[in-house]
This record gives C-alpha cells, structure tokens and sequence, in this order.
C-alpha cells in the first residue's frame, strides 16, 4: 500500500499538487503524509470526530474534485468543521476529546499504527481543518495513492 496526504489548498493548488504526487513527487512541507494508510481511513476518521462533536449522522464522506485526477479528494465542510472542533470542544467528565478519538481511529481494524502515533495525525489534521477559510477559497485536500 502507498500512503496518502493531507493538505490545504485552492482548488487550482489542488489540482497542481496532484500532479505533482501523481508524478511521484515528495511531500510538501506543509502537508501530512501518512504511510499505509487510503481514503477510506480518512472518512472513518471523519465518523468518528463527527460522533465525537455531537455532529453525526452528516456527510464525512470524500468526494471526487475534478476529472483531471481520480487520485485527488475533497474533504466535506462537514468533516472540516468536525476535525477543527477536536481542538476546542469542551466535554463534562469525558477526558480529552481528541485523544479519544485518535485512540478509537488507531484501533479501527488494520490501522498501520497505535494510538500514540495516532495522535499525532489527528491533532495535526485538526489543526489544517482548523486553517481552512472559505473566504481565501481553501479547502482540505486528500490524495491517496
């Protein structure tokens, strides 16, 4: 298996780093790139900090951003505002949100990594859902190969 990354972008950033990753190009600074790992690791974690936040139930499903490159994702706003909230969200008695949801994403089945490495992934993916602004036309991207 390959690996698949994570970043934000215009549409038109986007469609170029694709490119780029098609090419086999190496990973951009500012990008998460997690080993092993596809697109459907990314919608389950999508599930799971939707649950986490109270929001479930809405559209964590990626989607197909242009026909110039099958390999490349969206992230819904939905799943966007569910990661940036892990870093925020304010629970009574329920520990820290953000490590349990890292903790139940590592143990999802066939996960390459622990909880540890886990947390990682998430606090750093809910940091960029966190930059995403609408108003610079940016968007969370993932491209898996």
């Amino acid at each position: 298996m390959g690996f698949t990354e994570i970043f934000v972008a215009t549409h038109d950033e986007a469609l170029k780093r694709a490119g780029v990753l098609d090419g086999g190009g190496p990973a951009a600074p500012d990008a998460l790139r997690i080993p092993d790992i596809s697109d459907f690791e990314i919608e389950q974690l999508g599930d799971l900090a939707g649950a986490a936040v109270h929001a479930s139930g809405a559209d964590y499903e990626l989607a197909m951003v242009d026909v110039a490159s099958d390999s490349l994702l969206g992230v819904p706003a939905a799943m966007v505002r569910a990661l940036a909230e892990l870093l925020s969200y304010e629970t009574e008695g329920e520990g820290n949100v953000l490590e349990d949801v890292a903790a139940r994403w590592a143990a999802e089945e066939d996960m390459p990594f622990g909880a540890d490495e886990a947390l990682g992934y998430v606090q750093r993916l809910a940091r960029m859902a966190g930059s995403v602004d609408p108003g610079d036309r940016t968007g969370l991207y993932v491209w898996s190969s």
